[in-house]
């Protein structure tokens, strides 16, 4: 689900199953790639003591399967969990790879692969980029956004303690972003107040402060949407399949279900992992109207 990276190939991180193993190979930050990718960057430590580190947030515990389990078996446990992501094992317990369900859309559904016989080692992303518990949670968001992935695994002394979701991290800075927006309604409020005092006069830098004001805390869409953001359609009457092969074709992990020019509701690629594969249900069979409840 992620980009590629470069050279040799790191060692890999032992998981909370080797947690009192007396030896545990440090693992090593690298692009979220497909099975032939390498590794990238190690991450910096905090850079300034106080702010907030991803220990802070609220972590999910990862689950971890052997990277022999068969796709329908690991789609089941990671719909019985409601969790979108899993870490996979080699045979001697080290962290091999991560699967999400934007990899099972794209990578078996879109390929047309049968789940029940397809292992998840074929469609992984191997070594992923993880981060330090110890991590800012600014730089976790920022490996994410910059590799365009969601996930990210979180190591502690070597060992692989959570995995962490990228929306944990947008949290923490939105709520950054509202006590620096309030911080700036104070400002203003300040600025207004010189205003008054000083009359006119002063209605020139008040307007200059009050536009930086809201292009800084008040951004519209347009300012967070690239002009070439792509977005896959398809009908009611599509089949999941064929909904899986447009959110491929245009990278992206969501549909949006249309008749004519009405918006009917989106599919995602969690909803087809959940509602589709985890259910042994067939996506050349199914219908994107039986996946979803249309508006």
């Amino acid at each position: 689900m992620s980009g590629q990276v470069g050279p040799p190939a790191p060692r890999r991180s032992s998981t909370s199953q080797r947690r009192n193993s007396s030896t545990v190979k440090k693992p090593t930050e690298n692009g979220a790639v497909s099975s032939n990718g390498t590794n990238a960057k190690p991450s910096s430590p905090p850079s300034a003591a106080g702010d907030r580190t991803v220990k802070k947030l609220r972590l999910s515990k990862a689950l971890t399967i052997p990277e022999g389990t068969t796709v329908s078996d690991a789609c089941r446990r990671m719909a019985a969990r409601r969790i979108d992501a899993v870490l996979l094992t080699d045979a001697n317990a080290l962290l091999s790879g991560i699967v999400t369900d934007k990899d099972i859309t794209t990578r078996v559904i879109a390929e047309e692969l049968r789940p029940d016989q397809t292992i998840i080692s074929k469609v992984m992303t191997r070594n992923p980029i993880f981060v330090s518990s110890d991590s800012l949670a600014i730089e976790a968001l920022q490996k994410m956004v910059q590799g365009k992935f969601r996930h990210l695994p979180v190591v502690e002394n070597g060992e692989v303690i959570a995995l962490l979701d990228i929306t944990k991290c947008l949290y923490d800075a939105i709520s950054r972003m509202e006590k620096a927006a309030e911080q700036g309604s104070a400002i203003a409020a300040a600025v207004e107040g010189v205003e008054r005092q000083f009359g006119s006069n002063f209605s020139a830098p008040s307007a200059f402060i009050e536009t930086l004001r809201e292009r800084m805390f008040k951004p519209s869409l347009s300012t967070i949407i690239s002009e070439n953001s792509r977005v896959a359609v398809v009908s009611p009457s599509d089949h999941v399949n064929v909904a899986a092969k447009r959110m491929r074709d245009s990278r992206v992990n969501s549909v949006l279900i249309m008749t004519g020019n009405k918006i009917q509701g989106i599919l995602t690629s969690k909803d087809i992992l959940m509602r589709v594969v985890a259910q042994n249900l067939s996506p050349e069979l199914t219908l994107v109207e039986k996946v979803v409840q249309l508006l």
